[in-house]
């Protein structure tokens, strides 16, 4: 998912589009305050009491989810690439199955506020807690450094700021914007920010499938073709060779290439079920019902979106060209904001540039109140004070915790901006994928599962994937790398989820047999493997 720079090179009118972002504030702010006046509780704070329903929380898992990553990324990597770009969307899709299958409705009977009190419900409880809230934090920040970084980029192109000091102003105006949500609205408000966005970002991208389908007559067969005759005609000999209607086009090269879209594509798949913010996303319903029916609707509405993907794709390879796409200096991320100026000219333009800019305060909205959620519940809460914390101290801690992750995303996210953050997305799902749901798969299903187990596979898989990272051709030896002067890439796959989730799954056997390999508590887990699948004893709603 590539969220890097957008830059300079502005299109459309940077007032019009100001004006529309200032308007989105400020109608997502009046919701924020009133939605925040009813939050009285610990449970109101981390999980909007588990007062919404099914179907809000599937449009709500549906805005944290689709990043700006997936409407940028994903359009323009189809533009340019075609078939290969949409192996993306596929792979996203299709993580909600697994989502589905395996955790939503036995997390949401099993845990409380985070997903440490699933993991450490029959296994000892600090270090467990730890782990999982160190995963939780490396996860996190990495997904809000991209955000953050993308945020500087997008307004760049969209604001005409071209002066990095500028950019860095725009990326603290967004971590400031994201603090005050999280501080006034808790779980609550961001929800609603979250379902704001997903409808704006759903009915905007359903808007602009239809303005191309009718400029092609709504001949899918000729859009195509136009889009395959552009390619060809490109003036660059690497894009006009391309195929754009086959698979290979990006990843159809060397058995490197092929072994490293794997990799990635196994990661997508499983990170999604591991995901931090996702899973906190099902504590918020009251029953484990409406924790599957907000999956189906999360899956139903994600998957719209991805088909729009497929035609706003081709439609910017066909009405734009890739040249254009190209030359722009945000590379094939201007993709969508290039074609919805030529369907809608500034209006549009405005729309859905502040579409995408609130896609981007929403998604790090929601993962900073899941990081200072686990702080405060796990570590403070758990480990600190021994579960001795009353709920307005867990509150207040991940307050403060909010206020200084939102500083430190700001410092990093400037830093970040301008290298090619496209990796710190992918490290987030593998990080996901390989310490987090190997851990939640055992807890779940494997009665003899242990606290060593648990320890090894959770410290193994983050130490492993940040390690495979940091010596990955993401980050040096290259010129599209974070570092492109430095050369210390020894593991040739950019994302090393083909290694580190087997590893890590690998790791929780190992460390379970020679812990005794038998359960620690036995009653416990008897009780979870009938709490997990009837609900008995589950947290219940909060009535007010």
């Amino acid at each position: 998912m590539n969220t890097s720079v957008l830059a300079a090179g502005t299109v459309g009118n940077p007032a019009a589009n100001i004006a529309i972002f200032a308007l989105f504030v400020a109608v997502t702010m009046v919701v924020v305050i009133r939605a925040s006046q009813n939050n009285t509780t610990a449970s109101d704070y981390f999980t909007g009491g588990r007062g919404f329903s099914g179907p809000q929380n599937g449009i709500a898992i549906a805005g944290d989810y689709l990043s700006a990553a997936s409407f940028l990324g994903i359009a323009g990597a189809i533009a340019v690439y075609g078939y290969d770009g949409f192996l993306y969307s596929i792979g996203f899709l299709v993580a909600w199955l697994v989502a589905l299958l395996l955790v939503a409705e036995m997390l949401r009977n099993t845990g409380k506020f985070t997903m440490a009190d699933v993991l450490s419900f029959r296994l000892r409880e600090r270090p467990v807690r730890t782990a999982a809230a160190l995963s939780t934090l490396t996860v996190s920040l990495f997904y809000l450094l991209a955000q953050m970084a993308g945020a500087g980029g997008l307004v760049a192109l969209l604001l005409d700021i071209d002066s990095r000091a500028g950019q860095s102003l725009v990326i603290a105006v967004v971590g400031v914007l994201m603090i005050v949500y999280v501080l006034v609205g808790g779980m609550k408000g961001t929800t609603w920010v979250q379902i704001i966005k997903a409808v704006l970002l759903i009915t905007g991208a359903a808007f602009m499938t239809l303005m191309v389908l009718t400029k092609f007559s709504f001949d899918i067969s000729g859009l195509l073709g136009s889009a395959q005759e552009m390619i060809t005609g490109s003036t660059n000999q690497a894009v006009a060779s391309r195929d754009v209607l086959a698979p290979g086009a990006q990843y159809g090269g060397s058995e490197t290439s092929k072994l490293n879209f794997l990799s990635l594509g196994l990661a997508l798949v499983l990170g999604t079920a591991g995901l931090p913010h996702v899973l906190m996303r099902f504590y918020t319903v009251p029953t484990a019902k409406e924790a599957r029916r907000s999956v189906v609707w999360a899956i139903a509405l994600i998957g719209a979106f991805y088909l729009f993907t497929l035609i706003l794709g081709y439609g910017a390879a066909a009405i734009v060209g890739p040249d254009r796409i190209l030359a722009a200096a945000g590379g094939q991320n201007s993709a969508a904001p290039l074609l919805a100026f030529e369907l809608g000219g500034v209006l549009l333009l405005g729309i859905i540039s502040a579409v995408a800019f609130a896609t981007i305060l929403a998604v790090v909205a929601g993962l900073t109140i899941t990081a200072s959620a686990s702080f405060a519940h796990d570590i403070y809460a758990s480990v600190v004070k021994r579960g001795n914390a009353d709920e307005k101290s867990q509150v207040r801690v991940s307050r403060i915790t909010a206020v200084v992750i939102g500083v430190l995303a700001i410092g990093l996210g400037i830093l970040a901006n301008g290298q090619n953050i496209a990796f710190l997305v992918a490290l987030a799902f593998a990080v996901a994928a390989a310490a987090n749901l190997p851990t939640i798969v055992y807890s779940l299903f494997w009665k003899r599962f242990n606290t060593r187990g648990a320890l090894w596979s959770m410290y193994g898989g983050l130490i492993s994937t940040i390690v495979l990272i940091v010596f990955s051709p993401a980050v040096s030896g290259n010129k599209s790398a974070m570092l492109p002067n430095l050369d210390f890439d020894w593991f040739p796959l950019s994302n090393p989820g083909i290694v580190s989730i087997p590893l890590a799954f690998a790791l929780g056997i190992a460390g379970t047999l020679l812990g005794g390999g038998r359960p620690e508590d036995p009653e416990k887990a008897v009780e979870m493997e009938v709490r997990s699948i009837t609900g008995v004893g589950a947290e219940k709603a909060v009535a007010h």
